[in-house]
């Protein structure tokens, strides 16, 4: 006999969602969180934008649920009161040679589903954004920005409104897959054991870490989880940009792309940098890079005035030599693990992904 239907690990904004969906279908949940406040880590620091779906592989599970994704998480912005703001975006080519690359992005864009993206020509864009350099660029009008922390909260709101309990400070120590459900033993202050029906593996950073911990989960089910910062860094006042604009895509990135919050506050980033530990420190001798790639699509950038803000990790489950994954929501179906379910790899376009992803857990 199982204590409680369902256990989520990790209140990063993919353990909320899901924590929320499974609450939602009258389900008895409890989350646990090694950290004192939910979504502190991948969650809280990234670009806060809200992605259309361009970039991801026809068919990849990053396309279909980025796509279904953005569309729930608008309709949910706005009937919360969640701060967003639709301001579209630019992806540039810098010149002639990244052409051909805009054309097949826009192309896997729109079979992505992506049904809004044009193509525009160097003058166009000037029109829109006089500051900006480039050859040519795809308008995306559906990205856009939120605010993401008030987005976390809510998600909480509603998951405890359903009845969902959150156990914060209380880190994952094991659990052991047994007959009648899986034994959850976790620490902390007052550490608990807990039987559950259903097991949801949301860590994030640590997702490898955590499966390695499950007896009777076959070790060559578990991807090794490998870290790649972002690094960001701003400019003081406002930059002269009412969209956000991206460069040409990078291998396992998006490129060095102007956002800005929802208080116009501008900021660049992230970058791929590959480390071994997870920390937080940006090394300011990395702005010299920032530079050159903003001037390639703001010439007059006062890049001399960049200085480091904050940086995030990418829970990657592949190398920096081979080609980006897909995420990896693994349910009984591949493991073998009745009532488990491991999600490996969410990185960008989690975020956006995030209420699409918990209904596809509640598929498996």
């Amino acid at each position: 006999m199982t204590d409680i239907d369902a256990l989520v690990i990790g209140a990063g904004v993919i353990g909320l969602a899901v924590a929320r969906a499974l609450a939602l279908t009258g389900r008895s949940v409890v989350v646990l969180e090694t950290a004192d406040r939910i979504g502190s880590e991948t969650s809280s620091r990234n670009s806060e934008v809200i992605h259309a779906g361009l970039y991801y592989p026809t068919g990849s599970l990053k396309a279909k649920l980025c796509v279904s994704g953005r569309k729930k998480l608008y309709a949910y912005c706005e009937s919360r009161g969640v701060t967003f703001k639709r301001c579209g975006k630019l992806v540039v080519a810098a010149d002639d040679s990244e052409m051909p690359g805009l054309r097949a992005l826009a192309a896997k864009g729109a079979a992505n589903g992506v049904d809004d993206l044009k193509l525009i020509s160097a003058e166009e864009a000037k029109k829109l954004e006089p500051a900006l350099a480039c050859v040519g660029a795809i308008l995306s009008p559906s990205t856009g920005i939120f605010d993401s922390h008030a987005y976390f909260l809510s998600l909480q709101g509603d998951a405890e409104a359903a009845g969902a309990s959150f156990a914060l400070k209380t880190p994952f120590l094991s659990a052991q897959v047994e007959d009648d459900g899986i034994l959850v033993e976790a620490g902390g202050a007052e550490p608990m054991r807990l039987k559950t029906a259903l097991l949801v593996n949301c860590a994030g950073l640590y997702a490898s870490r955590v499966a390695a911990r499950i007896a009777g989960l076959d070790p060559a089910k578990i991807p090794e989880t490998r870290y790649a910062r972002g690094n960001y860094f701003t400019l003081p006042g406002r930059a002269p940009f009412s969209r956000l604009i991206y460069p040409m895509p990078m291998k396992h990135g998006v490129g060095l792309h102007l956002t800005f919050d929802v208080g116009g506050q501008a900021r660049f980033g992230p970058d791929v940098e590959w480390i071994d530990d997870i920390n937080y420190n940006v090394d300011p001798r990395r702005a010299k890079m920032f530079s050159d790639a903003i001037r390639r699509y703001w010439p007059e950038a006062p890049v001399e005035k960049l200085s480091p803000a904050y940086c995030g990790i990418r829970p990657k489950i592949v190398g920096p030599d081979q080609d980006s994954a897909d995420f990896r929501i693994d349910g009984p179906k591949k493991h073998g693990v009745p009532g488990l379910i491991n999600l490996f790899g969410i990185e960008s376009p989690g975020l956006t992904s995030s209420l699409a992803i918990a209904e596809h857990v509640l598929s498996l």
